[in-house]
């Protein structure tokens, strides 16, 4: 057996026991909350290991019957029947096989994460609403407003010994967490059907319980073509592959962020999911999709290839063939207060922080209502058409200000400017007064002839009446490309561009007129922006928790290449980047000094030491005759890098010579910091962590050691 082969037998079985801890409960409350057989959740877990997970393109993802695809399945039994709706599932699979040829898979991930968030919120709550009656010892109704409207009613009612069972499962759910030992070990779901299945069978109490069909393997739930119109038909099988196969693609694409495997093949994901939901379908299942919470289990469990995927479903299918009885003994309230903390759960609050803070809560809000009031396939459509009229209502919505401060007045214009903005920017343009001077920051993504028309008039206007208009683009010159009659390619800048110095040195008065020139600049547009900040840590004081030790190379500006602002970074500039070692008496001691004050004062947690391509000390370290130049204190200096020199192992030719000696050199810079006592013993106790960074110049790529391998690997762009 070959070494690969070992590895992942050490890491995947394991991993796939994990996961059917998770899988089993959360399979079988599915299907109780979906309308199907019980076993068809075991069919569509069995199924959704094997074939998915052996044909999909995620090494990591684990596909089964899922919580986002209750509510679109009861819907679908409520209308074709049982057999009806798995003829519905194979078409879908059908559809997907064929949308995965098509190459389409990545225009799914075109929805609004604010649609498909607000879809499963919408779901939670359905689920929710529906199994809190199953809990209370009766049946749901057949809509959720129904089910909120019984829900007092039966409150009122007396179902003991359903109802303690019920909140028993929900009370160990929510508080396996606070016996850590215990819940690294079993997973919570599996802990609370145990606990609640044993209280049901010791008291004895008449509790509805799980029924598997005594002959399993007659498999006579297969599809039978539904009797309902082709249009009817269509729009139901439309209906389960698209959200099928989105949230599969989304989950997808989350998982592929927590490991470091092969990268998912999304098409080859959406046809493995198509092949998956066309043999559950054909074999009485429910639709199949990968799900979040057994692929994060998966992953943390660590499973590293497709076999802990595949493993799971057949362990699963081991334990029905084996184990059938011990399934039946599980209570139908148990199995409905896990769905009510899955549905909760699927009402993620963190995905509604996210979704507020890029002001797409409306959409969520009304998919979420939607879903609830309408249905599944309603409320999508409605999120689709709200997250359309926001993208149009951002297209055409400019900001306009005009305002005064003691540099003068000025006109902040932000947005897309087309026709429709020409009134709001003629109404603020005309608050400015008559021959006063003017300047225009446009930071507009689109102007028309309409919005350049109308702003070069003012403009006209204004000059003639004695005042000035000066206009600075902070993207495309699309005002200054209009009225000149030039095509200039796009150019887009970093958002804080405004950082960066807007100086040329083509500016002829000197370096005084061009500091001054900078910072008239950053008066007019870089204060306004990061004045409150600075105010604030005025007040409050520097608080960074990184020191940042690097070269004084103009080429690294450090703001830039980590994208950090003021208080951030509490930065040490050198030739060279150099640490001199603390047995060293002969030192310059501003590093020191500052090592200091970032330890004792700043308390920070982290030291970077950042070198680069191409540096010039080093350069000179190289070739120390080349130089008719005497510079005797960079000579003297530079001896703390004599260590980084004679590291070893340089390959021959000057350019790897000195890209390999500016590695080594960041290399020799950490052990040379682990020299002072004040940062060894914070390394050792765990308050402080030690970093190298190289910034490779040319490619403006930044790399990190990694630590283990004794080497500088690249950082992923995604």
């Amino acid at each position: 057996m070959s070494a690969q082969w070992r590895e992942r037998l050490r890491t995947d079985v394991p991993a796939s026991l994990v996961v059917v801890l998770v899988a089993l409960p959360l399979s079988l409350g599915i299907a109780v909350a979906s309308g199907a057989p019980v076993l068809a959740g075991l069919i569509s877990a069995v199924i959704g290991g094997i074939v998915a997970g052996a044909l999909g393109g995620s090494v990591v993802q684990v596909s089964g019957p899922a919580a986002g695809l209750t509510l679109i399945v009861a819907q679908t039994v409520a209308t074709f029947g049982w057999r009806g709706a798995c003829a519905i599932t194979v078409a879908a699979g059908v559809l997907q096989l064929g949308l995965g040829a098509s190459r389409v898979a990545r225009a799914a991930l075109a929805v609004s994460p604010a649609i498909v968030h607000g879809m499963l919120a919408g779901v939670g709550v359905v689920i929710v609403l529906s199994q809190v009656h199953v809990l209370l010892g009766d049946a749901p109704q057949a809509s959720a407003l129904a089910n909120l409207r019984e829900l007092p009613a039966e409150l009122l009612h007396n179902h003991t010994p359903a109802v303690f069972v019920g909140v028993l499962t929900l009370v160990v759910l929510w508080g396996w967490r606070a016996v850590p030992s215990i819940a690294g070990i079993v997973p919570a779901p599996l802990a609370a059907i145990v606990i609640g299945t044993a209280v049901a069978a010791a008291t004895g109490w008449d509790l509805q319980r799980v029924d598997i069909p005594d002959d399993i393997l007659a498999l006579d739930m297969g599809p039978v073509w539904p009797d309902a119109s082709p249009s009817v038909f269509l729009a139901a099988v439309g209906a389960v592959a698209l959200v099928a196969s989105v949230e599969s693609l989304l989950c997808a694409v989350a998982v592929d962020r927590m490991h470091d495997g092969p990268r998912v093949n999304l098409d080859r994901e959406l046809a493995g999911q198509g092949a998956a939901n066309i043999v559950a379908g054909a074999l009485g299942g429910l639709p199949v999709a990968g799900v979040i919470v057994r692929s994060t289990t998966n992953v943390k469990a660590g499973g590293r290839s497709r076999l802990s995927t595949v493993l799971h479903g057949v362990w699963i299918l081991v334990l029905v063939l084996a184990a059938a009885p011990v399934i039946e003994l599980i209570p139908l309230p148990a199995l409905a207060a896990l769905l009510v903390y899955t549905g909760v759960q699927m009402v993620n609050l963190t995905h509604a922080q996210q979704v507020h803070q890029h002001r797409e809560m409306p959409v969520y809000v009304l998919t979420m209502l939607s879903v609830v009031v309408l249905g599944l396939f309603e409320g999508v459509l409605v999120g689709m058409g709200c997250a359309l009229l926001l993208s149009i209502w951002r297209l055409t919505h400019a900001t306009v200000r005009a305002y005064a401060d003691e540099h003068g007045w000025h006109v902040a214009i932000e947005g897309s400017l087309t026709f429709l903005a020409v009134p709001q920017l003629t109404r603020s343009l005309a608050q400015v007064p008559t021959g006063v001077a003017v300047g225009v920051e446009l930071n507009a993504d689109f102007m028309d002839h309409a919005a350049v028309t109308a702003l070069h008039d003012w403009r006209t206007a204004h000059e003639r009446g004695g005042g000035s208009v000066e206009v600075h683009e902070l993207h495309h010159n699309w005002y200054a490309d209009a009225i000149t009659g030039r095509r200039s390619p796009a150019r887009k800048v970093h958002p804080t561009a405004w950082l960066l110095p807007r100086v040329h040195r083509a500016v002829p008065h000197g370096a005084r007129e061009r500091l001054a020139r900078g910072a008239r600049l950053f008066h007019r547009h870089g204060a306004r922006r990061v004045g409150p900040l600075l105010a604030e840590l005025a007040r409050t004081g520097q608080q960074p928790t990184q020191l940042f030790i690097t070269c004084a190379d103009s080429r690294i500006v450090t703001s830039m290449i980590t994208s950090t602002g003021p208080g951030d970074l509490f930065t040490v500039r050198n030739v060279g980047n150099l640490v001199p070692r603390h047995d060293d008496g002969d030192h310059d001691g501003s590093v020191q000094a500052a090592m200091d004050f970032a330890l004792h004062v700043l308390q920070v947690r982290t030291i970077t030491v950042c070198g680069h391509s191409g540096c010039g000390a080093l350069a000179a370290l190289l070739r120390p005759a080349t130089s008719a130049t005497p510079m005797p204190d960079l000579r003297r200096w530079l001896r703390h890098a004599q260590p980084s020199l004679h590291r070893g192992g340089l390959p021959e030719g000057d350019g790897d010579h000195l890209t390999r000696l500016c590695q080594q050199n960041v290399v020799q810079q950490l052990e040379n910091l682990m020299t002072y006592p004040a940062v060894a013993e914070r390394v050792r106790d765990g308050r402080l962590e030690l970093v190298g960074m190289y910034f490779d110049i040319a490619t403006s790529r930044i790399h990190l050691l990694d630590p283990t391998h004794s080497r500088f690997t690249p950082v992923s762009i995604s």
